[in-house]
């Protein structure tokens, strides 16, 4: 035989029949058949299904002539996949979306596994069997359902329906005054057919799925390789097993604590454990999926092999500890790394996507007040992304970046590009590079948005990701560590899948914040400021008079000096120096200078930078860096639209909250009842504008978003007397 057909009969042991439906069984015969097999082949793979008769596949066989689009070993192949088998030399491809990863929940490489002995007991007492048997699976008052007739079909021997009005506690009486006699207590059976047991509790009305009191247990059986080596594969999957019992067969049946609390629940489960087993090499006999199922009782011979309990009470305590440690098996994190493996061949550092302030891949917060213009920076930051330029005092890489606007309608969001574009004076050279997702009244929790995001950005190597602002995503309690350590991982998702960096902003807390260092000024969670890879802090400056009249002087020349550069060439040399740093002195060579319309004109022109200078308001960077030295606190003016450095120096000696004399200093005042009630009203019209997002707004919604009591909610909602409740659903009056 060559060697596909040799593959193709291993690919074979993969299918379990009794799982596969009456015409699929019958394209195995027909595949086997038209790769050259003999029927000897599919008759003695069909052995192992209950429902296989004597003869059927060497007549069915006979009525196999082929077809025009035969059943080829593809199906077989096919099959085998659908019943967790993956090929050991696959090559692999590339996954698709709907593609699953078949090495999930595999924890035993069925290639090595080694058996493990099965031991009889060294003395043989069949009544202490059984009632160990059902003082562990059963509670005293529940009924048992047994079986000890049988009847013989095809050479095999079937169960009646047998006994189900005795309850545990008075079979375990009678059986401890039996004389070692089950039979006397149960009914005689045939040594030829051993005898069943239920492993789930009846109502002592029948035998049925709907007399099952208690969906406790399920049968796991696998009769398909040594004895030995299902023992090895149950203990190493750390099976919930409360008894394992010997069938005085070939199989082990393993009474595994599911726990469900309805039928439902149990099917869930049942599905979930079987795929477990079957992905770990154990081929289940799908038969037994009914909680009322019969399984091999302990203490009986069957045909001179003894019915026995291998063990009791092994692997996890309870379904819920083995559910969530399956389920950590294969967590998708990487395994502990040896220093020496690297220290000399150390990989390469993500490059930086702001110069000695952020790598690419990374995450960045804009901590700031409102007014500070953090919108307005993360989009000069944008445009310097997108056009390689320099981003206040740092030079940026240039790439494409997606700025997440969360906050401005979509036609607000495109003028203030292009202000801060015309603004900045650059040439927009490089549009291209910026993409917008425009979400005002669309966003949705950061947990839900990641995988939005992730799919669309997925295939346009965006060097940076820019969310403003994150209030309109956040989850939770933003003062609770635990919540926002969960939401900031939303952060880490889209680094590490998209390979881009992250930069969002976020609000500073309520009072004064220049005692405080940078990283305790953002709202919320110390998580904000410890989370990200850099942090940049605005805190705003008090600007003295001297200094705006500074600004107002500065700016008033800056104007005359471009409209006499636009208007003349050689004005410059009517003129000293110290004529052209006095405002007072320009406007007056102005006045000789330009004709009366030409001064009109630009009195206007100064009117307005007046003003603008009056307005502007200064600031100061201080940042927190994981990947770079510490930078010096930046000083920086903010002119709507943009932001500006102070380049002469003007606000260095400015004092911020932390240097003031404490007489300077401001003193938080204490809150009046009047304050903390308009606090209370905020709180709840912000956590019902949230909780809004996922349509009907209910009292359990606010109490976990607010991180109180659904006692104190509604207490909360009649003090504020806007809103009005019906059972647990809130809504605006």
């Amino acid at each position: 035989m060559d060697n596909s057909q040799t593959d193709l009969l291993e690919i074979l042991d993969h299918i379990d029949p009794s799982n596969l439906n009456y015409q699929d069984w019958v394209n195995v015969g027909m595949a086997l058949k038209h790769e050259g097999y003999a029927a000897s082949v599919w008759d003695s793979w069909s052995r192992n299904d209950s429902r296989y008769h004597s003869g059927e596949c060497f007549k069915k066989w006979e009525s196999f002539h082929g077809a025009g689009s035969p059943v080829t070993a593809g199906t077989v192949v096919q099959m085998a996949k659908n019943q967790g088998w993956v090929p050991e030399r696959d090559q692999g491809h590339e996954l698709d979306w709907n593609d699953s990863i078949d090495k999930e929940l595999v924890v035993v490489d069925k290639n090595w596994v080694e058996g493990q002995e099965v031991k009889q007991p060294s003395s043989w007492n069949p009544v202490e069997q059984l009632i160990k048997y059902l003082e562990i699976l059963f509670e005293s008052t529940e009924n048992v359902g047994y079986v000890t007739g049988s009847w013989e079909k095809d050479g095999k021997y079937l169960p009646n329906k047998g006994n189900w009005d005795r309850t545990a506690g008075e079979l375990i009486q009678q059986l401890n005054a039996c004389d070692n006699d089950i039979g006397s207590i149960l009914g005689d059976y045939k040594e030829e057919a051993g005898a069943w047991i239920r492993f789930n509790p009846l109502d002592g009305k029948g035998c049925k799925n709907d007399n099952v009191t208690d969906f406790r247990y399920a049968l796991v059986e696998s009769d398909t390789m040594e004895i030995e080596k299902q023992n090895a594969i149950l203990r190493e999957l750390e099976l919930p097993i409360a008894c394992l019992v010997h069938s005085g067969g070939k199989s082990l049946h393993a009474i595994v604590r599911i726990d469900a609390v309805d039928y439902n629940e149990y099917r869930k489960r049942v599905d979930y454990l079987y795929n477990v087993c079957q992905k770990n090499g154990l081929k289940i006999d799908s038969q037994n999926r009914n909680p009322s199922r019969l399984s091999r009782m302990p203490g009986i011979i069957r045909n001179g092999q003894k019915q026995f309990l291998v063990d009791v009470n092994i692997g996890k305590e309870s379904w819920a500890e083995w559910n969530e440690w399956i389920e950590s098996i294969h967590d998708d994190l990487p395994d502990p790394e040896s220093l020496e493996d690297y220290f000399n061949n150390l990989p390469e550092l993500s490059p930086p996507l702001i110069n000695n302030l952020l790598r690419q891949g990374h995450k960045m917060l804009i901590a700031g007040p409102s007014k500070a213009g953090k919108s307005f920076a993360l989009i000069e930051l944008c445009c310097a992304i997108a056009e390689g330029r320099k981003w206040l005092n740092w030079d940026c890489e240039k790439g494409k970046v997606m700025y997440v606007n969360l906050e401005l309608d979509r036609a607000s969001c495109l003028h203030r590009f292009k202000d801060v574009y015309q603004a900045l004076g650059w040439a927009p050279n490089n549009l291209s590079n910026i993409d917008i997702w425009n979400l005002r009244g669309k966003s949705v929790p950061m947990d839900k948005l990641a995988p939005k995001l992730i799919r669309r950005a997925a295939k346009k190597n965006y060097m940076a990701i820019i969310i403003d602002p994150i209030y309109k995503i956040i989850t939770g309690d933003e003062n609770s560590a635990d919540q926002m350590a969960h939401f900031c991982n939303q952060f880490d998702k889209v680094c590490t899948e998209l390979g881009s960096a992250v930069i969002y902003c976020h609000h500073h807390s309520k009072g004064s914040q220049g005692g405080k260092r940078s990283m305790d000024r953002a709202s919320g969670s110390g998580v904000f400021a410890r989370d990200p890879d850099a942090l940049m802090d605005l805190i705003e400056l008090d600007l003295n008079d001297d200094i705006l009249r500074q600004e107002e002087n500065k700016a008033i020349c800056e104007v005359c000096t471009q409209y006499l550069n636009h208007n003349y060439d050689d004005w410059e040399d009517d003129i000293s120096q110290d004529t052209m740093c006095s405002y007072i002195a320009m406007l007056d060579y102005c006045r000789k200078k330009l004709s009366k319309a030409q001064f009109i004109e630009l009195n206007t022109l100064v009117e307005q930078r007046s003003v603008s200078a009056k307005n502007k308001t200064a600031w100061r960077i201080e940042g927190t860096l994981r990947e770079f030295p510490k930078f010096a606190p930046v000083n920086l003016w903010f002119d709507y639209p943009m932001h500006h450095l102070d380049k002469v120096g003007s606000l260095k000696d400015i004092q911020t909250g932390d240097n003031k004399p404490s007489w300077q200093k401001n003193f938080t005042k204490k809150k009046t009842p009047e304050d903390r009630k308009k606090e209370r009203k905020l709180a709840l019209e912000t956590a019902y504008e949230a909780c809004g997002i996922d349509g009907n707004v209910t009292i359990q919604a606010l109490a976990e978003f607010m991180g109180i009591t659904e006692k104190t909610v509604r207490s909360r909602i009649k003090e504020h007397g806007g809103y009005w409740i019906d059972e647990s659903t809130v809504g605006k009056k």
